[in-house]
């Protein structure tokens, strides 16, 4: 499931730039997007604002069909506490653009499986698919709105993954 995680996170990473190319994080030193996965970071006290955040929380797998099909649970979760130029009041604001970019990031439902680990990345033989976000309730803690969304990833497996 490791080439489906890896190949939904970049395709997200890649549709943000054209989304909202101004939505980046310094991490490490270098300017990316505004995405990362939270298991390929170093653990952090708070999540980072006004930034996508990628939670893998856990897989299914359907051996019933002629390929093995996998399902893994994402759970993409953004925070903000608005601007500081509006005193943070322009908060509400703020979520509703992440919402909307979320959305058009994961349209359309599908990208192709790539393996990563190879230079270049190779190109595999199925395709990785999503059903539609499901949008959870707006938290709020202290000065920061919160949402968390989630979304099922499926593959089909390929041989030696």
């Amino acid at each position: 499931m490791q080439n489906a995680k890896d190949s939904f996170y970049m395709a997200l990473r890649t549709r943000l730039t054209t989304v909202n190319p101004e939505r980046t994080i310094l991490l490490r030193g270098t300017v990316r997007p505004g995405i990362l996965v939270e298991e390929a970071e170093a653990p952090y006290a708070q999540l980072p604002d006004d930034v996508f955040v990628l939670r893998w929380l856990g897989m299914a797998a359907d051996v019933e069909l002629a390929s093995t099909m996998a399902a893994e649970q994402c759970e993409v979760i953004y925070q903000t506490c608005g601007t500081q130029s509006f005193g943070g009041l322009d908060r509400g604001r703020a979520l509703s653009q992440m919402d909307t970019e979320l959305l058009a990031m994961l349209q359309p439902f599908k990208t192709p499986k790539m393996n990563y680990v190879a230079t270049p990345p190779a190109a595999m033989q199925t395709q990785v698919f999503w059903d539609e976000p499901v949008f959870g309730p707006l938290t709020i803690n202290r000065d920061r709105l919160t949402r968390t969304v989630g979304v099922t990833v499926y593959s089909y497996q390929e041989p030696g993954e």
